[in-house]
C-alpha cells in the first residue's frame, strides 16, 4: 500500500473514531501516529515529532489569544456586562412583536464583541434571557432556537477563537480577518432579527408583548453599556490602530474586563479561582485538540494527500465557484456531525490548498497598474516623459491593457504580477476564512449534533428538543441565505479591508 493510499485511508478510520465517540483530538492524534507507523515501518519517526511538534505547536506566540479571550468572556460575565447589554436591547426593542427576541439576538451580538467563544455566548445569555422570554410569554422552542442562533455570533463578531486558529492555520494576519468579519457579523444579526419578526407574524402564539418602558428609562439603561463599548473600542480599535498586536490585545482586554468586574464587586477570590479554572480546563480542551490535529496534518502532509487532492480538483477544469459550493455543502453536511473547531482543524488543511489554487478573479494587474497610474499622473507627470509616452499609457488605462515596464518606469509606478497574485492570494484566503466560519456557524445549530443546541436546551429541560430542532431552521435558512449572498458579492466581505488598508 503507498503513502497516499495509506492517507486516504486514514479518513474512514479516523470518522470511525469520531462516531464511536472517541474525543476528536484523541482520534486525529491515534490516526496519525498509527498512519506514520506504516508509512515509515516504525514508531522513530512519530516519536520524534511528538517532542518537536509539541514543542513548535504550543510555542506559537499566537495560540496564547485563545485563553486570554475566554477569560476575558469569563470577566465579562462576572461584570454584569451580559444583564447590561441584555436590558439595554429589550428597552429599545421588548414592546414589538418578537422584541424579546430580537433583545436577545442584540445582546448576544454585543456580548461577542467581548467574547470571542459561541458556546459562551450562547450560555452566559440564555441565563439572562431565557427568564425574561418565558416572562412574556415566548413559547419554549423559539426562545432556545433564537438563543442558540443568536450565540453563533460569539465567533463571527471579533474577536473570534475560532478566526485565530483559521489565521493560524492559513499563516493570516488576524487583524485583518476580525476585520473582515465585521460586516458579515452585523448581518448576521439583522438577519435573525428579521427572520424572528417573520416567524412571530406566521406564529402568533410563539411570543407574546411586552409593554413599552419610558424613553427616560431607555436611555439609563443605554449609559450602562458603557463598559462594553469601552472594551470593544479599546480591543479592536488598539489592535486595528497599532497601538498593540492581537495577542496583546486580548490580554488588555481580559485585564480590562477583570477591573470591571472588580469594580462592579463580581470579582471576588472564589469567582477568580472558578474563572481561571474554567478557562484552563477550555483552553486544555482546544490544545489537545490543536495538537491532535497538527499531528494528524504533519502525517496528511507526508503522505501528499493535500498536494495530489489540489492537483486533481484543479485538474478537473471544474470552474473555481463550483468548487467552493461544494466545499462549503460539505462543511454543512459535517456541521451536522461536528463541533465548528474539530471542522476547522481537520479540513482547512485539506480545503485550503485547494482554493489558494483557484482564480476568483479578485484581482486584475491591469487595474491595479491603471490606478496606480492615474493616482502618479495626477500628483504630476514627471518631467522629460514624451507626449508619445503618455498617451499611450492613457490609451492602455482607457482599453484596461496592462501597462508595459518602460510605461511604469516613466510615470515611476511599478506594479508587478507578483505583488497582484499575492494581494489576490490574501484576499482570497481571508474571504474564505469568513465563509467557513459563518458554515460552521450554521453547524452549530443544525440538527441533529448542534452544540449550541444542547447547550440553551439543557438550560430549558421543560422544552422538548424536537421543538427546538423546528423553531431554529429559519435561522439555518437565514444563515444559507448570507452565504449565498456574500459568495456572490465578495466585496462586502471585503469592503473594510480595502478601505482601510
Amino acid at each position: 500500500m503507498t503513502s497516499l493510499e495509506i492517507g486516504l485511508l486514514s479518513f474512514p478510520v479516523l470518522m470511525g473514531l469520531i462516531f464511536m465517540r472517541v474525543p476528536i483530538g484523541l482520534a486525529m492524534f491515534t490516526v496519525a501516529v498509527g498512519g506514520l507507523y506504516f508509512v515509515t515501518d516504525g514508531m522513530s519517526v512519530a516519536l520524534s515529532r511528538l517532542k518537536h511538534e509539541t514543542f513548535s505547536t504550543f510555542s506559537s506566540y499566537s495560540l496564547s489569544i485563545v485563553p486570554m479571550f475566554l477569560l476575558m468572556g469569563h470577566f465579562a460575565t462576572l461584570g454584569g456586562m451580559s444583564t447590561a447589554l441584555f436590558k439595554a436591547a429589550e428597552a429599545f426593542l421588548g414592546h414589538r412583536k418578537g422584541g424579546v427576541a430580537m433583545a436577545s439576538v442584540g445582546a448576544c451580538a454585543g456580548f461577542g464583541a467581548i467574547c470571542g467563544s459561541s458556546l459562551a455566548t450562547a450560555a452566559t445569555m440564555s441565563q439572562v434571557a431565557l427568564p425574561e422570554l418565558k416572562r412574556y410569554g415566548y413559547s419554549g422552542g423559539f426562545s432556545t432556537a433564537t438563543l442558540a442562533a443568536g450565540g453563533t455570533l460569539g465567533i463571527l463578531i471579533p474577536p473570534s477563537v475560532i478566526l485565530v486558529i483559521y489565521a493560524i492555520l492559513t499563516e493570516q494576519n488576524i487583524a485583518k480577518l476580525f476585520l473582515s468579519a465585521f460586516i458579515p457579523g452585523i448581518l448576521a444579526a439583522i438577519g435573525y432579527m428579521i427572520t424572528i419578526a417573520i416567524y412571530v407574524r406566521v406564529n402568533p402564539s410563539a411570543a407574546g408583548l411586552r409593554a413599552p418602558i419610558p424613553m427616560s428609562e431607555r436611555f439609563r439603561a443605554l449609559l450602562d453599556v458603557w463598559p462594553v463599548l469601552l472594551v470593544f473600542l479599546l480591543v479592536v480599535g488598539g489592535i486595528y490602530l497599532g497601538w498593540f498586536t492581537p495577542t496583546e490585545g486580548a490580554a488588555v482586554g481580559a485585564a480590562g474586563t477583570g477591573l470591571i468586574a472588580l469594580l462592579n464587586r463580581g470579582l471576588t477570590r472564589k469567582t477568580l479561582v472558578q474563572s481561571f479554572y474554567a478557562t484552563a480546563r477550555n483552553t486544555a480542551m482546544i490544545f489537545f485538540i490543536v495538537l491532535g490535529a497538527a499531528f494528524y496534518n504533519g502525517f496528511l502532509a507526508l503522505t501528499q494527500v493535500p498536494q495530489e487532492l489540489s492537483q486533481w480538483v484543479v485538474s478537473q477544469g471544474m470552474s473555481p465557484w463550483a468548487v467552493l459550493a461544494c466545499i462549503l455543502l460539505l462543511y454543512l453536511v459535517f456541521g451536522c456531525l461536528m463541533d465548528s473547531l474539530s471542522m476547522i482543524l481537520l479540513t482547512i488543511p485539506i480545503f485550503f490548498p485547494i482554493i489558494s489554487e483557484l482564480d476568483f478573479g479578485f484581482v486584475h494587474l491591469a487595474t491595479m497598474q491603471a490606478d496606480a497610474a492615474r493616482e502618479a499622473m495626477a500628483a504630476g507627470v514627471p518631467e522629460g516623459v514624451a507626449p508619445e509616452m503618455l498617451e499611450s499609457i492613457r490609451t492602455a488605462i482607457a482599453g484596461g491593457v496592462e501597462l508595459t515596464r518602460d510605461q511604469m518606469k516613466a510615470i515611476g509606478i511599478n506594479v508587478t504580477p507578483i505583488m497582484a497574485n499575492r494581494i489576490a492570494a490574501e484576499e482570497v484566503a481571508i474571504w474564505f476564512g469568513i465563509l467557513v466560519l459563518i458554515v460552521v456557524e450554521v453547524g452549530l445549530i443544525t440538527p441533529p449534533v448542534g452544540m449550541n443546541l444542547f447547550v440553551i436546551n439543557s438550560m430549558d429541560p421543560k422544552t422538548r428538543m424536537i421543538d427546538t430542532y423546528k423553531a431554529v431552521m429559519p435561522f439555518v435558512a437565514s444563515d444559507i441565505v448570507r452565504v449565498v449572498i456574500l459568495v456572490a458579492f465578495p466585496g462586502i466581505t471585503l469592503f473594510l479591508l480595502r478601505v482601510l488598508h
